[in-house]
C-alpha cells in the first residue's frame, strides 16, 4: 500500500518559493493500478519523485508498505521499480549488459539475472536489438530497455511516469499489456499519463491533480457521477476548469454527445 498524508513540497525560498504540492493526500491499495492525471506542472512528477525517495517532502509523510520514504528510504528503494519520464540511455553497453549491471547492483545471482533478462526480453519484444549498443536504439527501444531495468529486481510496487511517452501505437500496446500482467501478478502500480484512453483502459482508480492539489479521486464511474460528464476527458477539464496549451492539453470546443 502507498499512502500520501498531507504532503507538501516547496522549492526555493522567499519570493522565489514555488509550492509544487500542497497538502496532498491519497492512498493506493495493494494490487491496484492508480492513475495520476494532470497538465504539465501540476505536481505529477514531483509526487512520483517523492514516492521514489529522490526528493524529500517539505511537510507530511509518504509510506510504502508501511515504510517511511525518508526514514527508511533504502528499504523503500528495494521494494519499488521507478521509470521517470526524463530518464535516458546512452553509451556502448547493450540492453543485455545493462540488465546484468543493474542485476548486480541489486545483488541478484547471475543465473537469476539471466533468467529474468530472458523473460523481460521476450515480454518487451526486444529480440531484434537487445545485443546492440543502446546508442543505436530508437526512442521506443530505449523505453523498453528502461522498463526492463525498472522491473528486473521484480519489485512489489511499480512507479511509471509517462510509460508510453514517445512510443508508437504498437510499442505502446506492448507496454500496456505488461502493466496489466504486473497487476495480475499482484503488483501495485502508480502511473502518470497524458493519454486519457490509457487511463480509462488501465486504471482501477484515478486522481486528478492540478496546481499542486488533488482535485478528485475515484473510479471512472465515481468521477463521471461526481462531475456529471460522459467520459474522462470531459471530466478532466470540468475538474481543472480548462487549461492553456502550454499546460499540455488541447481542449475541444464541443463536447461529445
Amino acid at each position: 500500500m502507498i499512502q500520501f498524508k498531507e504532503v507538501s513540497k516547496v522549492f526555493g525560498t522567499g519570493k522565489k518559493e514555488v509550492r509544487a504540492l500542497d497538502k496532498v493526500s491519497f492512498t493506493v491499495g495493494s494490487g491496484e493500478i492508480f492513475g495520476l492525471l494532470g497538465p504539465n506542472g501540476a505536481g505529477k512528477t514531483t509526487s512520483l519523485r517523492l514516492l521514489s525517495t529522490l526528493l524529500k517532502p517539505t511537510q507530511g509523510q509518504i509510506t510504502v508498505a508501511g515504510l517511511d520514504t525518508v526514514k527508511e528510504s533504502q528499504e523503500v528503494r528495494n521494494r519499488i521499480g521507478f521509470l521517470s519520464s526524463d530518464m535516458n540511455l546512452t553509451g556502448s553497453l547493450s540492453a543485455r549488459e545493462l540488465f546484468r549491471f543493474f542485476g548486480d547492483l541489486n545483488h541478484i545471482e547471475e543465473e537469476e539475472i539471466a533468467n529474468r533478462s530472458n523473460r523481460l526480453i521476450g515480454q518487451l519484444k526486444m529480440g531484434d536489438f537487445y545485443e546492440r549498443k543502446v546508442e543505436t536504439y530508437s526512442t521506443g527501444m530505449k523505453q523498453k530497455a528502461l522498463i526492463g531495468i525498472a522491473l528486473l529486481h521484480d519489485p512489489d510496487i511499480i512507479i511509471f511516469d509517462e510509460p508510453t511517452n514517445g512510443l508508437d501505437i504498437i510499442t505502446g500496446r506492448v507496454v500496456l499489456d505488461i502493466l496489466k500482467d504486473l497487476k495480475n501478478r499482484g503488483k501495485t502500480l502508480i502511473v502518470s499519463t497524458h493519454i486519457m484512453s490509457i487511463a480509462e483502459k488501465l486504471c482501477d482508480r484515478i486522481g486528478i491533480i492540478h496546481k499542486g492539489t488533488i482535485r478528485i479521486i475515484g473510479t471512472l464511474e465515481e468521477i463521471y457521477e461526481k462531475t456529471g460528464e460522459p467520459d474522462l476527458e470531459e471530466a478532466f477539464f470540468s475538474v481543472i476548469g480548462g487549461v492553456t496549451e502550454d499546460e499540455g492539453y488541447h481542449h475541444r470546443s464541443k463536447k461529445r454527445a
